[in-house]
């Protein structure tokens, strides 16, 4: 009997999808090979679920509470959620993800398009697959918003597409359910009902407000919600308002003209494709400005003169998907670029396909006399853009190469100063992070980060007298910036303004209450002015924030083991704050065993302070840590005498 192997069962043209689809999957995964293995860049570590939210409680406020995550798309962030019980903070995992959701939108994309008849489906699905401008939404973990509201978006699109050809409800409810998933995972989906418009005024020639606009209206309403929200948060929690974001109606068309071609320029001639993009002037008395409007309009006079309708629609699906990003609307990435390649991730699916269709349509004129031409220069292009991908996606391998390659295309980008200095701030490399603070504050003298960022590398280097002016600096700029009351108020502790550094930290918990780390150290300043029961108070908020927070749960058995008021002493309770913390730092850390040994013998369990207290000597010991080492010999000796280790009272 003739064997047809594992897809014998199938028909042959089914066989022949199988195998394209296989394909299509295989090269996309090694055109993102570099990704594979890549780090995190730049606001990865904010999409990846905070300790705070891991529990599920946090599951709970990621749905419910605005502010909670960098931006209020809870289905995403519930996804980053779930990745974090499979691979912890591992990249690979989240990159896999991302690679693997794109892979599946080509192959959604091949159904859609062969289902309204369009030629070139495969190829158009190849091209939106490799071609390397949607980098930028695959290898940054952080644009699962694309990748995931991606699949969403093409299956709504299909399921709507089979409820308009047999008015099934089941298809239409589908349909909506899969959009109102997509909106939860990013809002710039919200121009779907407007896009199935433009395919059925393009299929039909014209619209009927029964069978075409009004089973939409549900969408229509969903989206124009769901924006409306999204634009309130972009403001509200993320920043986007201000001077920066002060234009005229006229120079909001000037910047919407100069995007579209921008766009439509990198998809045709993807070179020098940048992580930020310069931010231009915009001004509506330089005339040159508005040939950029001008050649957009003249393109969409070209269609309607011409009655071109497939590149029309194309055009209008195109515009329209890009919309929300044209600069009618403020978004944070404004502040730094009017441009940016995950923009158009969606969007750049209309030219795509006109692309494909206008490539298929001419090869197929020379199939009969040259039947190699078409696989030759479909593979050729292919080849082309899966390669350029590839490069491009070594420029995501890790922060430091993103940044140094963002600051090669655009030397004057303040933002990459500030995060290649922040990266370097995490490594260690202080003064070449000092540099580039620098460079990033000569950029820009009145931004509020690049000043915070500036002092806090000052900071680090002890450098508190230098650091201190320009952490104030940042908050004078931007008055609700909750990182600077922080770091302002943890270096004017460092410098013994204990009271000072309080009334930072307190500004700073008006802002944002859920911050664990600056409940902890409002704790510890507390605690510096003989304030114990208000020190307690922050530790234990702390830990309501954040249960594993293992500075809070030492800070905390400390002063309930050695508080100098007894009404505030808990023995059983400092034991058990500090074995936790002694656990999660290893076992052999001498200031969490300096903690738990006080705590065992407020808890009248003098045998196992001694024996924990010894074991503490000796690792300071091994540290060259004297004065730790001292402090224990003398507490130590309390111990051997059947005494606990209480604090002097302290005053204000």
């Amino acid at each position: 009997m003739e064997s047809h192997g594992i897809l014998g069962f199938l028909p042959s043209s089914w066989r022949h999808d199988w195998l394209l689809g296989f394909l299509l999957v295989a090269v996309t995964i090694i055109a993102y090979q570099p990704a594979w293995h890549a780090g995190l860049i730049w606001d990865d570590d904010k999409h990846i679920t905070r300790p705070e939210l891991r529990s599920l409680h946090g599951l709970g406020r990621i749905w419910t509470q605005l502010g909670a995550t960098q931006q209020y798309y809870p289905l995403v962030h519930s996804v980053f959620w779930v990745e974090h019980k499979l691979w912890g903070d591992a990249a690979a995992g989240y990159h896999w993800a991302n690679i693997l959701l794109h892979a599946f939108s080509a192959l959604l994309l091949v159904k859609i398009l062969r289902q309204l008849r369009i030629p070139g489906a495969w190829l158009a699905a190849a091209l939106f697959a490799l071609h390397p401008v949607e980098v930028e939404s695959v290898a940054w973990i952080a644009e699962l918003k694309n990748t995931l509201s991606g699949v969403f978006y093409l299956g709504a699109a299909l399921a709507y597409l089979g409820f308009d050809r047999k008015r099934n409800p089941g298809n239409y409810a589908f349909a909506l359910g899969l959009f109102l998933l997509g909106l939860m995972s990013k809002t710039v989906i919200a121009s779907l009902p407007a896009a199935l418009l433009v395919v059925f005024w393009w299929q039909r020639r014209k619209l009927s407000w029964k069978r075409d606009v009004l089973p939409l209206v549900p969408f229509f309403l969903a989206g124009i919600g769901a924006g409306l929200l999204t634009a309130w948060v972009e403001r509200k929690f993320i920043g986007a308002e201000g001077s920066e974001f002060h234009f005229s109606i006229i120079e909001r068309f000037l910047i919407a003209g100069r995007v579209i071609c921008f766009y439509l320029g990198k998809l045709f001639w993807p070179v020098d494709l940048a992580f930020i993009y310069p931010r231009w002037n915009v001004s509506q008395t330089v005339g040159w400005q508005y040939l950029f409007p001008a050649a957009a309009l003249l393109l969409l006079g070209l269609f309607i003169w011409r009655r071109w309708r497939g590149p029309l629609a194309g055009l209008l699906f195109f515009v329209g998907t890009l919309f929300p990003a044209l600069g009618f609307f403020n978004v944070y990435p404004f502040r730094f670029s009017f441009v940016a390649d995950h923009f158009q991730y969606l969007a750049s699916l209309g030219p795509l396909t006109l692309a494909a269709a206008g490539i298929a349509a001419v090869a197929g004129l020379f199939r009969k006399r040259e039947p190699f031409l078409e696989p030759v220069l479909f593979a050729t292009l292919l080849l082309v853009l899966g390669t350029l991908t590839w490069q491009q996606c070594r420029m995501y391998a890790n922060a430091e190469s993103l940044w140094l390659q963002t600051l090669r295309l655009n030397p004057d980008c303040w933002m990459a100063q500030v995060n290649l200095g922040l990266n370097y701030l995490q490594q260690g490399r202080l003064d070449e992070a000092i540099v580039h603070y620098q460079e990033a504050a000569e950029l820009r003298p009145l931004d509020a980060d690049a000043r915070n960022n500036l002092g806090l590398g000052l900071f680090q280097q002890g450098r508190l007298d230098e650091a201190i002016p320009q952490f104030q600096k940042a908050v004078e700029l931007k008055p609700g910036f909750v990182e600077a009351h922080a770091n302002l108020g943890g270096a004017l502790l460092q410098k013994g303004k204990t009271d000072e550094a309080v009334a930072q930290f307190q500004k700073a918990l008006e802002i944002n209450p859920n911050i664990a780390g600056i409940r902890c150290n409002l704790g510890l300043s507390f605690f510096l002015r003989g304030r114990m029961d208000e020190a307690i108070s922050q530790y234990q908020k702390a830990l309501e924030i954040q249960p594993d927070y293992t500075e809070a749960q030492k800070n905390l058995a400390w002063v309930l083991a050695t508080c100098p008021q007894a009404s505030l002493r808990n023995g059983k309770q400092a034991v058990e704050l500090a074995r936790q913390a002694n656990a999660r730092t290893g076992g052999e850390n001498p200031i969490m065993l300096h903690t738990l040994a006080a705590a065992l013998a407020e808890a009248g369990r003098f045998a196992e302070a001694v024996e924990t207290a010894q074991h503490a000597v000796r690792l300071a010991g091994a540290q060259s840590n004297t004065v730790l080492a001292g402090a224990l010999q003398s507490e130590m000796k309390l111990y051997q005498a059947g005494s606990p280790f209480h604090s002097p009272q302290q005053t204000h």
